[in-house]
């Protein structure tokens, strides 16, 4: 997709992120939608933009489509949040913007180790990206993600390592040490 670029979110654009976050649905978080008044605390309280937190727009030719926050920057693992804008889902821009934000964390933060992301199990997309992206299951954790409803669903984590991003390699989880 010819046009795809990634730019920093500043505090002067709240309003096109309040605006971005709320006129869609996001299935697969834990909010599938969130108010006005949600994203103007959110981005009050640093959770878009502070000493931890870093948070970049997708665009294609200038438009936003998509979203990615950076969180937990302070310590060797951060984990980030991923939103598509649900009319260009489906486009490979997933894993583009995944290639992307890795590329990045490794670039300018040298004590990063390992980054971290987790979905829902049925989020078949997002795995997806993380499997092409290098990234590699970790954890399987069941009815740990709450839902609408009531409902719980499995909660998947996956990371990459930073010597398995610098090398091209794909260091796999050790799933059969436990000797009982």
């Amino acid at each position: 997709m010819d046009g795809l670029e990634y730019r920093r979110f500043v505090a002067a654009e709240v309003d096109s992120l309040v605006c971005f976050l709320t006129r869609d649905t996001w299935p697969f978080h834990v909010s599938a939608t969130v108010g006005r008044d949600e994203v103007h605390a959110w981005a009050a309280a640093g959770v878009f933009d502070s000493d931890e937190t870093r948070t970049f727009w997708i665009t294609v030719h200038g438009e936003a489509v998509g979203l990615i926050r950076l969180m937990d920057l302070g310590d060797g693992t951060p984990l980030f949040d991923l939103r598509i804008a649900s009319d260009h889902r489906g486009r490979g821009m997933g894993p583009r913007a995944l290639a992307w934000l890795t590329r990045y964390v490794f670039t300018e933060f040298p004590d990063a180790e390992r980054m971290e992301g987790t979905t829902r199990q049925d989020n078949v997309a997002m795995r997806r990206t993380f499997e092409k992206g290098g990234y590699v299951k970790e954890a399987h954790h069941r009815d740990a993600w709450p839902g609408a409803g009531g409902r719980r669903y499995d909660s998947v984590g996956y990371a990459i390592l930073r010597r398995d991003w610098a090398t091209g390699t794909v260091t796999p989880t050790n799933w059969h040490d436990e000797r009982l």
